[in-house]
C-alpha cells in the first residue's frame, strides 16, 4: 500500500532504505545473544525473527519499490547491513542474516545496473536508535552513531553522481563521511 501511494502521490521513488530488524526482543530477559555459546543453544525463533522481520521484509520492500525505480530509470535501494556478515563472533543467526542481506543488495545491483538504480549494503557502527537506547545496558556506546548520521551517509550517496559505481558494494557509514565531508550530530 505504501508504495502505491508514493507513486500516486510522488510518481516517482528516489530512495528506498531497508532498516527493518527483529530478533533483539531477547533483550527483554537480559540476554546478550552475540554472547550465547553454541547456535545450538540458541532458540530457532531468533533464527526465525531476524529473517522474517528483517531480510524477508528488506527483499519484500525492494521487490515492490523497483518497478517504479526501473520505470524512472534511476534510484538507490540501501540495505542497512552490518560487519557480523563477515565476522564468525556474532551468533550464526545473526551473521547469516546480515550475510543475506548484502547479498541480496549484490544480486540486486546486478539486476538493476541496467536500469540505472543502485544497490548498496550499508555498515553502520551500533546506531543509537530507540531499541538501542532501551537496552543500553548491554552495548558500549562509546563508538555508536545517531540515526542522522546513517542518514546523511544516505544521502550523501543519492546525491552521488556517481553511486552507480559503488552499486553492488558493501560500504561503511564513517568511510563514507571521510569520502563526502560529513559528521554525526556530535561533530565526531
Amino acid at each position: 500500500a505504501v508504495i502505491e501511494r508514493i507513486k500516486a502521490e510522488q510518481g516517482h521513488l528516489d530512495i528506498l532504505v531497508n532498516n527493518v530488524w527483529g530478533g533483539y526482543e531477547c533483550f527483554n530477559d537480559g540476554t546478550e545473544f552475540w554472547k550465547e555459546k553454541g547456535f545450538w543453544t540458541v532458540p530457532l525463533s531468533r533464527w526465525d525473527a531476524m529473517f522474517q522481520a528483517g531480510v524477508r521484509a528488506h527483499y519484500i520492500a525492494s521487490v515492490l519499490a523497483s518497478p517504479l525505480m526501473i520505470q524512472q530509470q534511476s534510484g538507490l535501494i540501501v540495505n542497512i547491513s552490518y560487519f557480523a556478515a563477515q565476522r564468525d563472533d556474532k551468533g550464526v543467526a545473526y551473521g547469516a542474516a546480515k550475510a543475506a542481506d548484502d547479498q541480496i543488495a549484490r544480486c540486486m545491483a546486478h539486476d538493476l545496473r541496467e536500469h540505472n538504480v543502485a544497490a548498496i549494503a550499508l555498515y553502520p557502527r551500533l546506531v543509537r536508535t530507540e531499541g538501542v537506547m532501551a537496552a543500553a545496558q548491554f552495548f558500549d556506546l562509546g563508538n555508536s552513531e545517531s540515526p542522522q548520521f546513517i542518514g546523511r551517509a544516505v544521502a550523501a550517496l543519492a546525491a552521488d553522481p556517481d553511486v552507480m559505481k559503488k552499486s553492488g558494494q558493501v560500504l561503511v557509514a564513517a568511510a563514507l563521511a571521510l569520502e563526502y565531508g560529513f559528521a554525526d550530530i556530535d561533530g565526531k
